[in-house]
């Protein structure tokens, strides 16, 4: 399901956005450091019961770490400096959003902490394979950037059509969701670096 696998194919369509940055003088690094404020801020927000804002803040996160990466190989600056401060921005961003989503009361802790595991193991697998010498890898059913669309779309059904089911809001049972699918992309990721090292 992963929308990373669609990121080449939508750069023409953020070359304009990517141009204008350019233009305003913005570097890569400081959209990563936005992403990184701004997932701050969301997670206030949701902790304040401001569903509203916490999520316009996750979507300005996705548009701001959408846009560093693309902007950085526009304007010839990618580096390992900035992919590692962009990695290390994001994990922090996820304990962020998420801590501050189960915070505000849509879930109970173990089920947030439940989320949270399965969120950061997802992604250490992902560049772990990288230390082992298989190269990153970012398979599997749910990627950052298919958290932080769900997320939206959890929060703008929790504005629109309020409520519980069995207890639990829409982003609520979104943290359910990424307990199970980010353990089980976890899995994924596993097996294929497993299999990856055992062909060598």
């Amino acid at each position: 399901m992963t929308l990373d696998q669609f990121r080449p194919h939508v750069q023409g369509i953020m070359q304009p956005v990517v141009s204008l940055a350019r233009r305003a003088g913005v570097t890569p690094n400081s959209l990563t450091i936005a992403s990184f404020f701004v997932s701050v801020l969301a997670a206030l927000a949701y902790y304040a019961g401001g569903v509203v804002i916490g999520t316009v803040m996750v979507a300005m996160n996705a548009v701001f770490d959408a846009l560093d990466g693309a902007l950085a190989r526009d304007m010839g600056l990618a580096s390992l400096r900035g992919d590692f401060l962009d990695h290390v921005i994001d994990r922090y961003a996820d304990i962020f959003i998420i801590t501050g989503i189960f915070a505000g009361g849509a879930a109970s802790w173990p089920i947030g902490v439940f989320a949270l595991t399965g969120v950061l193991m997802s992604s250490y697998l992902g560049t772990q394979a990288q230390a082992v010498g298989v190269g990153r890898f970012y398979g599997g059913i749910l990627g950052r950037a298919d958290r932080l669309v769900l997320i939206i779309i959890a929060g703008v059904l929790t504005v629109l059509i309020p409520g519980t089911i069995y207890g639990l809001n829409y982003l609520g049972w979104l943290l359910v969701i990424f307990g199970v699918l980010g353990h089980y992309t976890a899995l994924q990721r596993f097996a294929h670096v497993w299999r990856q090292i055992e062909k060598r």
